[in-house]
Order: structure tokens, then C-alpha cells, then sequence
């Protein structure tokens, strides 16, 4: 794994919003256990290329115009800082949205071959860390 440093294109702010919830989501296709629940994590086009060649394991992607949404497990932001150039939706709700998204709008760009939904998060979070050039951060105090 080598991905280039690319700098975050948004400055660091802290923790970000998630999605409100109630706002409908991204929908897990037919076959596929989400057993877990799911979130999503937003990234920008670009990253989502590098991340799609250099994870080994890649659960449900989906893409608009402006990011790809990789579905995690949910509750997949307790206890970590995700970098200020991904967007954490919570229940796979995408911000901004105001009902169903229109056709082709948000689409479903990878299904895995396994079936599970989910890409693993860990390792989606320290790819996305590192494209962003920030150092992983975690607190074990919010995992108890």
C-alpha cells in the first residue's frame, strides 16, 4: 500500500456532524446481511479510487457527484476522529437530502462479492488518515 498524500481539502474542524437522522439512507441490496446496522463513511472521488485499489476487502459502495459512501458498520465513529475530508453518516442517512434521492443520483457502484454490506472500518479509517496526511486518533475511554 503506497497512496500519495493528497492534502485535506477541508480544514480541520473537530468532530463533524453527522447526518440527522429520519433522513432516508442508503439501502442495502437484496442478499446481503446487514445485520450490524449501517452508517456511511463519505469520501471525495479521488480517495475513493485509491481506498477501492488498495483495500483487500470492500463491502457496498455507493457514489453521487461528490463522494463515494462506503458502508460500515453502525456506530463505526465511537471512539475514533474520521479526517475533516470524509463525512460520517449515521444510519446511512445522506445530509441534505429531502426524501428518496433521484434515480441515478446516489448508485451503487460496488457490491461485494461476499455477503456482507460492510467494508471493515478499521482499515477504511487509517486509509482515509493517511490519504489525508493527519495521525489516526482514537480514544479507548468511548469504547468502554
Amino acid at each position: 500500500m503506497n497512496p500519495q498524500h493528497t492534502p485535506d481539502p477541508y480544514p480541520r474542524s473537530g468532530r463533524h456532524a453527522e447526518a440527522p437522522l429520519g433522513v432516508p439512507g442508503l439501502l442495502i441490496p437484496e442478499g446481503l446481511s446487514g445485520g450490524l446496522g449501517h452508517d456511511a463513511v463519505g469520501t471525495t472521488p479521488a480517495h475513493g479510487r485509491r481506498i477501492m485499489e488498495c483495500l483487500p476487502r470492500i463491502g457496498c459502495v455507493f457514489a453521487d457527484e461528490h463522494r463515494w459512501w462506503w458502508v460500515v458498520p453502525a456506530g463505526s465513529q465511537i471512539g475514533v476522529a474520521w479526517p475533516s475530508s470524509t463525512r460520517y453518516a449515521a444510519g446511512a442517512a445522506l445530509a441534505g437530502r429531502r426524501g428518496p434521492a433521484p434515480a441515478g443520483r446516489v448508485r451503487l457502484i460496488h457490491r461485494p462479492a461476499h455477503d456482507s454490506p460492510y467494508t471493515p472500518p478499521i482499515p477504511l479509517y487509517f486509509l482515509t488518515c493517511r490519504l489525508a496526511g493527519i495521525t489516526p486518533q482514537w480514544s479507548p475511554a468511548a469504547l468502554g
